[in-house]
Order: C-alpha cells, then structure tokens, then sequence
C-alpha cells in the first residue's frame, strides 16, 4: 500500500492521520470514560498521541500492513475519531477491526458509516475472506454497531484484555465476506 486509501462517505473523509492530529487524537484517547472501552490506558500527554500517529503509520510499511483512518466530518471539518484494519493475515485471508469516536460525534450513526466504507474496502481491496472484532461485554453501543453491521458473536474470551490495570473478558465476533452486502 504505497499510496494512502482515502475515500468520502456521505458526511466524513476517510483520510490519514497526520501530526495536526495529535491534539484531537489526544482529547479523544485522553476521555477516561470512553477508554474504558478501547483496550488501552488513557493519555495523559499529547506526545502520546503524536507517537501513536507513528505507529499507525508503520502499519502500512508492515509485511501485512493494517490501515487506519482519521475520520474528518465534512460539514465541521474537525477529527471525530479513527477506525482502521489491523492485524491482517494474507495467508488466511483475515483482520481485526477497530474503531473510536469522540463523545460529541456519537449517536448520529457516523461510525456504522466509516465502517461500512472500511469493511467494503477492506474485501475488496485486501481480499479478505473474514474480518474480525473483539469487544467488551458492556460495551452496549460497540455491541450494537458490530451487530448492525452483521458481524457474528462467536465467543467470550475470559480475561484476553488488560487495561485500566485489570483484565477484561472479550467478546470475539466475525463477518465474513459472504456475509456482507458491499462485497
């Protein structure tokens, strides 16, 4: 993936991060409630934010690289949060989705947006056969979304996540490229 795969939805641009971004992924990564649900400790600092940039750029240079995209609100032109695949495997044919939203984006559907344009690339351009996700059993609005978007529960994996200095139960989901109606 030599060239970066933005595209436009209805009301978002699917685009690279960049470093302008940092602040916004900071105040988005820093919000201790909604990190509760994102498998990571908050930010405390917006160096934190500038690094995680980098890596999501090393994605691509990656033997199997992942992709992840800012997503920037066409009507305000501000960063409401990320999604990306990750964790691809030629071989099998598979990824892991994941995904976040600032608290002042959601409700409004923008994320079932974003990863209906993801997942579509996601089969179409990666190949993919199954695309996975793993999210916290409370997590009632991530829950409702990967359902919305046809992913299958599958099981529970017991105490697979640490953060927030405990460990958390997963629920492991799946969609397969047969399964979805953009393929």
């Amino acid at each position: 993936m030599s060239d970066f795969p933005a595209f436009e939805t209805p009301r978002l641009l699917l685009r690279e991060l960049v470093a302008d971004d940092a602040p916004t992924l900071f105040a988005i990564h820093g919000d201790a409630d909604a990190m509760r649900w994102y498998g990571a400790d908050p930010m405390i600092d917006v160096r934190q934010a500038q690094k995680l940039i980098e890596i999501f750029a090393g994605w691509r240079a990656m033997p199997n690289p992942g992709v992840r995209w800012a997503l920037q609100s066409k009507s305000t032109g501000l960063l409401i949060g990320t999604c990306g695949l990750f964790k691809w495997n030629r071989g099998w044919k598979t990824c892991t989705v994941g995904y976040e939203l600032a608290h002042t984006a959601r409700g409004a559907g923008l994320m079932a947006e974003a990863l209906s344009a993801a997942l579509t690339w996601g089969f179409a351009y990666m190949q993919l056969h199954r695309i996975e996700a793993q999210i916290h059993p409370e997590n009632a609005a991530s829950l409702k979304l990967a359902r919305g978007l046809g992913f299958v529960q599958e099981g529970r994996a017991r105490e697979a996540g640490f953060w927030q200095g405990q460990h958390h139960d997963l629920l492991q989901f799946g969609l397969l490229r047969q399964d979805w109606p953009l393929a």
